[in-house]
């Protein structure tokens, strides 16, 4: 049953996102809105619509009703089927729906964001305020991939006019830039309010993350790990050139779903370059809840993605003490202590010097350098305002005050 009312006084947020729990895949969208859903729930009643399984999965999750509201945590989730997916489908959902915001994750999904802007446009809907959040597609290594198919999809945006009106959500000054400059194509003066991810502090038990922060350094090589779907995007092909002329011994360990498989094919073949002092091993998809123990088992997280507009696997070694060499395509900076390095991709042998200098650390300095990621991560999370720039998200497209916690429905 696609209706959905109830009497509940807080504000309806219909929110349409390509995967969710229990799915895994998709990474950082994922932890974004479940995190949001646990720290404002007491302000918001969050309406979840989302496909009816795991990126690139063939088949539905299991234990679930598909086609219909399910309860998952706090939230009310519709998984629903390809078929229906569709122009009718999403239409019935956004119309039968009750609902006083509609928030769209994406901005080149044809689900989540073009067939309801397109419904929305079309006047097959009604006029309330509507969110979109891109996440991280307009940066300029993201739209750099398929670049003709984007280019001509926007052409068509702009034609028809579907992004006029919108309330948009930037995760960062950084990726406040990239929607003012794309967007600047297509209006004069986007809305555009900086709303970061919402961050889950708890990912760790107190006494887990002293035992993790506090690990040593085993003997033998750098035990890097590269974790992330494996697509372009993610740029693994460029950390497997920058390996190639790494003079000290390096295991890397691959973990994420094979989202493309030709992209696959060419990082295999480029493992066969690799000097023999560097070992690099595939170990498979891990689930959530085994993400912050992998980081843990690692000395070092590598990670030259084309863009991201958060990078909650930054965040999540950063928690467990392992500290990450990251590209400039992220809201991330360096911090001047080894926490967090920020290299441009421009230059793959600045990469190689950097990791052959990681490769050379002793105890001492590796147990310097995790004691700079513990404080990096008490100041980080001690100065985020997330919680409450979300909120002033959600109550600016309401029209009303943050010191309004309801709307008559």
């Amino acid at each position: 049953m696609i209706k959905y009312n109830n009497t509940s006084p807080l504000p309806k947020i219909l929110c349409f996102v390509g995967n969710y729990l229990p799915g895994f895949k998709a990474g950082g969208t994922i932890r974004t809105i479940a995190n949001m859903v646990s720290e404002l729930n007491d302000t918001f009643e969050f309406l979840i619509v989302t496909r009816d399984r795991d990126l690139s999965d063939t088949v539905p999750y299991q234990n679930i009703l598909i086609n219909k509201w399910n309860n998952v945590g706090l939230a009310k989730v519709f998984y629903a089927s390809p078929s229906t997916l569709s122009f009718i489908g999403v239409m019935r959902l956004m119309r039968d729906t009750q609902h006083d915001i509609l928030y769209l994750n994406s901005f080149f999904s044809p689900f989540v964001t073009i067939l309801p802007l397109i419904i929305r446009r079309i006047m097959l809907y009604g006029k309330k305020p509507v969110v979109i959040a891109p996440r991280g597609e307009f940066s300029s290594g993201a739209l750099a991939l398929k670049a003709t198919k984007k280019k001509f999809y926007c052409f068509f945006a702009k034609f028809a006019g579907i992004y006029r009106n919108l309330i948009w959500q930037a995760s960062s000054d950084f990726e406040l830039e990239d929607i003012r400059r794309m967007m600047l194509k297509f209006m004069k003066a986007p809305n555009v309010l900086i709303a970061p991810d919402i961050l889950q502090k708890s990912i760790l038990s107190p006494e887990l993350r002293e035992s993790f922060f506090f690990r040593h350094r085993m003997t033998g090589p750098l035990r890097a790990v590269f974790l992330s779907r494996i697509s372009p995007k993610k740029n693994l092909d460029f950390l497997l050139r920058a390996l190639i002329k790494v003079n000290f011994p390096v295991e890397l360990s691959l973990y994420g779903p094979i989202e493309d498989s030709k992209y696959w094919s060419l990082c295999m073949s480029l493992m066969r370059y690799l000097p023999s002092h560097i070992a690099v091993t595939y170990k498979g998809e891990v689930i959530y809840e085994h993400v912050a123990a992998t980081f843990a088992a690692h000395d070092l997280f590598i990670f030259p993605t084309r863009g991201e507009n958060f990078g909650h696997v930054i965040y999540e070694s950063l928690v467990v003490g392992t500290a990450v060499i990251v590209s400039d395509q992220t809201p991330w900076k360096t911090d001047p202590q080894g926490a967090v390095e920020v290299l441009a991709l421009e230059n793959l042998d600045v990469w190689t010097a950097v990791i052959n200098d990681r490769a050379c650390f002793n105890n001492q300095a590796y147990a310097k350098q995790r004691i700079a990621v513990q404080h990096y991560m008490q100041t980080y999370l001690a100065t985020s305002q997330a919680l409450e720039q979300n909120r002033n998200l959600f109550f600016s497209a309401l029209g009303n005050s943050p010191s309004h916690c309801s709307i008559t429905v």
